[in-house]
């Protein structure tokens, strides 16, 4: 029997794109010659003075390899290990990332329920208690997503409120942002605007999901909290060799708006698959599309139907909600064609 070919391109994860033909031009000019190693060379302080130019001349960057690295990496510059951080219980850093923030860090990860992807300051206030008391862990850090594990975004307003009971409570907020161009663009912000002017302290800046071939960043808005993060870094593996190839991918990211340019596009194309699978009868997107994934509800045999020719991951099993997600280089093709599949298994 002849087997129906795989698409060239998915809707499982916005990893699993390919490099925008930019970075891949960046890679290419950076690789001449032989510069210094770790960082002491031009294109690692070439790409640094863009993320001033985006985010403010008084900031720290420090690049990684991936996000959990970066993640990891932000929590261990904020933290002790009786320290406890307060997250969504679909948080990134509390669901997929095998324990490393608690492994590395010490410390505990206190899971809030979340609303729409989001967690609230009514949530932070309740899990606020113990303080003190040496028998709780001290809650030390806030730890957002930015766009959500259900492809939601935090609005200005609710970003700036946590960071406030944060502040007021000798505590810090950090940002997962692995789709942190997204919701920025998805708000109409700057980068700077999105981060550093709602008060947040420390930013993982995601690189990857937005067409780097890999790389990561960690950016303090008080350079004085990464005092010791060079030797942290290094501890954790992190520290790239040939950091010139991680350093001009960011250059290019931060140029000519290529990170703008890259999630606005995949944004839209979320905006056109939801319109698209709204047409067919059963699917119901069940979280409102403000960045580049796109969370439905249907049948558990039609998951199984699609999952022959598309992969793509099952979020919440018990509730038969899928994720489907864009990137830079979808297209209404790719969307035209999938979407046919999914109307087809619905059928059955």
């Amino acid at each position: 029997m002849e087997k129906t070919p795989i698409p060239l391109r998915s809707f499982a994860s916005d990893n699993n794109a390919g490099v925008h033909p930019e970075i891949i031009e960046a890679i290419t000019r950076a690789n001449r010659g032989h510069v210094p190693a770790y960082g002491n060379d031009p294109y690692t302080q070439s790409a640094i003075r863009k993320f001033e130019e985006h985010f403010g001349a008084d900031i720290a960057v420090f690049f990684t390899f991936n996000g959990t690295g970066a993640n990891v990496l932000s929590l261990q510059a904020l933290t002790r290990s009786f320290h406890s951080v307060l997250c969504s219980d679909y948080a990134h850093i509390y669901t997929d990332e095998c324990g490393a923030p608690e492994k590395l860090t010490g410390c505990k990860l206190i899971p809030l329920p979340h609303e729409n992807g989001k967690i609230t300051v009514k949530a932070v206030h309740h899990a606020y208690h113990g303080i003190g008391d040496e028998h709780h862990a001290q809650p030390r850090v806030i730890s957002i997503t930015q766009a959500t594990e259900m492809g939601t975004v935090y609005q200005p307003e609710e970003i700036s409120a946590l960071a406030r009971f944060a502040h007021e409570h000798d505590m810090f907020l950090h940002v997962d942002g692995a789709r942190i161009a997204n919701a920025a663009v998805s708000l109409g912000q700057t980068l700077r605007q999105a981060t550093r002017d709602l008060g947040i302290d420390i930013l993982s800046f995601g690189g990857t999901k937005n067409g780097m071939l890999g790389g990561e960043a960690v950016v303090f808005f008080h350079p004085e909290q990464a005092e010791n993060f060079l030797y942290l870094r290094k501890q954790s593996m992190q520290l790239a060799s040939k950091m010139r190839f991680v350093a001009a991918q960011f250059e290019a990211m931060l140029t000519n708006d290529l990170w703008r340019r890259s999630a606005e596009h995949a944004n839209r194309m979320a905006s056109v698959l939801a319109k698209e699978l709204n047409r067919i009868p059963g699917v119901r997107i069940v979280w409102k599309v403000e960045a580049n994934g796109v969370f439905a509800q249907i049948p558990h045999h039609a998951i199984e139907k699609i999952k022959q020719q598309y992969f793509f991951y099952t979020w919440i099993d018990e509730e038969s909600i899928v994720r489907w997600m864009c990137s830079f280089d979808t297209t209404e093709e790719d969307i035209r064609k999938f979407v046919a599949v999914v109307a087809d298994a619905m059928k059955y």
